[in-house]
């Protein structure tokens, strides 16, 4: 038990080290490095990805009505002006096809969700107990995004908040439907949503 509690610990301070020390390196964005560290990730763990039938189905039920729940709520919140204001005053990337089609989906969701969802999750499960664990798992996923904030001149206190929260219901669907396809289509949605939200507007 003690053994399990200090895995947990150390790969979360590793992760978080990692998230604080990244943006320092020219590579950061370059989907490679982060492709590479999740799948090392996902390979350390006994836990299962379920990116194989039966599990694979259920995690592409449940991930794409999370997904059209957040391409919805996306949508909605671009009516806002507020929002809408908030979004339009982003610094574009230098090429948005590179982000939405290789930063996004392979240096933000799938290294992420390996990661924290698998690896972190899965060494926080057995230490804590599940749902403790997802918990725990939650709040490093949204101290994770402190470097980033602070980066983009955004409220620290609410990045974290938010994505905290984000982090959990991404747990959630992963043992709701015992595959990794959950989360991930769930986290693609809400970044992809909001890159294009991001480039329309700016255009």
């Amino acid at each position: 038990m003690r053994r399990d509690w200090i895995r947990a610990v150390a790969l979360a301070a590793a992760l978080l080290g990692w998230s604080a020390v990244a943006p320092r390196f020219p590579l950061r964005w370059h989907p490679v490095p982060h492709t590479v560290l999740g799948a090392a990730a996902a390979a350390s763990t006994r836990s299962s990805l379920g990116l194989r039938p039966p599990a694979l189905a259920r995690g592409l039920r449940w991930g794409s009505a999370a997904a059209a729940t957040v391409i919805i709520g996306v949508a909605a919140a671009t009516t806002v002006a507020p929002v809408r204001a908030g979004i339009s005053a982003g610094t574009p990337p230098d090429s948005a096809a590179r982000w939405m089609l290789l930063r996004i989906p392979f240096g933000t969701v799938w290294s992420e969700e390996t990661t924290y969802r698998v690896a972190l999750g899965s060494a926080a499960a057995r230490a804590f107990g599940a749902p403790r664990g997802r918990w725990f798992t939650a709040a490093m996923f949204g101290l994770s995004h402190v470097a980033d904030a602070r980066a983009a001149g955004q409220s620290v206190p609410g990045t974290v908040v938010v994505t905290g929260a984000a982090g959990w219901i991404f747990a959630w669907l992963y043992d709701r439907s015992g595959s990794l396809a959950a989360p991930m289509l769930a986290h693609l949605a809400v970044n992809e949503a909001g890159a294009v939200a991001a480039v329309a507007l700016r255009r």
